[in-house]
């Protein structure tokens, strides 16, 4: 790929922030309601081969829908119940989720996992997020009590160690006032710069805590969260996957594994029953 091209993605992502940044306040988001047979249904109750119910966490600028159309159906028809919410609402801003203080989101997803375990029964939940939302949830597992809540965490292209955006983020220091103005009309995205106070106190001590089983299922070809290899955790009880050495031939980058590629579908539903692991290849793509 070109790198002019490469730069497009990213630059378009910071033009998409500052006009969420600008929009007029118009009272809180209506949350988006994803459908309701198998997906975010209540009265689903795990079964015995899959005893836990998955929680969906959707990435910067997603939501509990749009990040999911994919995954959500592929884990549904696999029998297992899923659930996904909406966090880091801005007011003002439907859809475009994920953008508040990311410790709050935390917070948000806490409140959630008691619902979802509350109304299955169950007394351990299994996290499944893209991007920010494979990130965030190790701030609620490390800070919020939800270790003893959590089974295993499957992230695909989280930012676990912050992004430079290709660089971009470097250009911040060059536009007086920029920054500032990104912290306090998108929080949620300056705590995921490289170097925040965010990912600094995340980070502390540790990348894990003890009792959640972790994995990264990342992209050579991301271009939102940079480098590609920031994403892996280090730490007891981790599984760091490249998509590309499961399938030279896959071409993913940062919202196409999240939102439509099978073959990390096969790597998260491995994840969350290790134990009927199959290996992951380019013919993933038809299982």
């Amino acid at each position: 790929m070109l790198p002019w091209k490469r730069l497009l993605r990213p630059l378009a992502a910071l033009v998409l922030t500052a006009a969420v940044a600008t929009l007029p306040a118009a009272g809180t988001a209506q949350a988006a309601t994803a459908p309701s047979s198998g997906w975010n249904d209540y009265s689903c109750k795990p079964s015995a081969a899959h005893p836990r119910p998955v929680v969906l966490v959707h990435g910067t600028l997603g939501n509990s829908v749009d990040n999911w159309v994919g995954l959500a159906p592929y884990l549904t028809s696999r029998g297992y119940c899923v659930f996904s919410l909406d966090y880091g609402q801005l007011d003002g801003v439907p859809l475009f989720h994920g953008l508040g203080p990311i410790d709050r989101s935390a917070a948000q997803l806490s409140v959630f996992v008691d619902r979802v375990l509350s109304a299955t029964g169950a007394a351990e939940a299994d996290l499944v997020g893209h991007s920010q939302g494979g990130m965030m949830p190790r701030y609620y597992l490390k800070f919020l009590g939800g270790a003893a809540k959590v089974n295993a965490l499957v992230g695909i292209a989280p930012d676990n160690h912050g992004t430079n955006l290709s660089g971009l983020t470097n250009l911040l220091p060059y536009f007086p006032g920029a920054e500032d103005l990104l912290k306090a009309t998108t929080p949620g995205l300056a705590d995921q710069i490289v170097g925040s106070a965010f990912l600094t106190k995340l980070n502390a001590g540790g990348d894990t805590v003890p009792g959640v089983r972790y994995t990264v299922i990342a992209s050579q070809y991301d271009e939102v969260v940079t480098p590609w290899r920031s994403q892996y955790l280090s730490g007891s009880d981790v599984r760091n996957v490249l998509l590309q050495d499961l399938c030279p031939l896959d071409l993913s980058e940062h919202l196409a594994i999240g939102l439509l590629d099978r073959i990390a579908f096969h790597e998260v539903a491995n994840a969350l029953d290790p134990a009927h692991a199959t290996a992951s290849t380019c013919a993933s793509v038809f299982s």
